[in-house]
């Protein structure tokens, strides 16, 4: 698959990128910032050993591609879904994004749609597919290509077609996923973010995570 990972020059980001890219996909990193976009691009290749990724502005990402990522923090949610709405029609969205309140990010934050999935696909309509992954992973574990991510992941949406999907991106990552029910569950798996960051400070470690048992 082509997949444009949009906020793709943060940490989350270019780390899901790398591991799609080193599954063989074609990766397209999407920024506001189309020079840092190439820059990283071409940092991950390198990392890499082959060129499987290239940098662009978000809107050119997602035009290019068949299924989009969106990696941001929640304050650019909203406004990256309208630079590039127009471009995710008929697509599939997969929403990383976490609503944290910046002031205190270890108290859950709920928006007034319940998650930020949700949020995404009120604004965007029923003709993209929104589902919602990745929330719970430490961005520290993601760039480590040899090392096995001890942790789960929760996929949420309306559409079966879309979860399936985002249910291979994560096999695709080196990660066991799990559809964890219709896009209104997304609040519990966003939350859980707060939690584990909780945890990690705590513990005074950097990436717990989550491990569904008796399965």
């Amino acid at each position: 698959m082509k997949i444009a990972v949009l906020g793709g020059t943060g940490k989350e980001g270019s780390g899901l990128a790398l591991r799609w890219a080193n599954s063989g996909h074609e990766v397209i990193i999407g920024s506001r910032d189309s020079t840092k976009a190439q820059r990283v691009a071409e940092e991950l290749n390198l990392t890499l050993g082959v060129v499987r990724m290239t940098g662009t502005d978000n809107l050119t990402a997602a035009q290019s591609a068949d299924i989009i990522v969106l990696t941001v923090p929640y304050a650019a949610h909203k406004v990256t879904l309208s630079g590039v709405k127009e471009a995710l029609h008929g697509k599939v969205l997969v929403d990383v994004t976490v609503p944290v309140n910046p002031t205190d990010i270890l108290r859950v934050s709920i928006p007034p749609a319940g998650s930020a999935a949700k949020e995404a696909q009120l604004f965007l309509g029923d003709d993209v597919n929104v589902i919602a992954a990745f929330q719970n992973i430490s961005a520290t574990h993601l760039k480590k290509l040899d090392a096995a991510i001890d942790c789960d992941v929760l996929v949420c949406g309306d559409n079966a077609e879309a979860k399936k999907l985002g249910l291979q991106l994560v096999a695709d990552a080196g990660m066991k996923g799990l559809d964890a029910g219709p896009l209104d569950n997304a609040v519990v798996v966003e939350g859980l973010t707060s939690i584990l960051l909780g945890i990690n400070r705590r513990h005074k470690v950097k990436g717990a995570g989550i491990r569904i048992t008796g399965i």
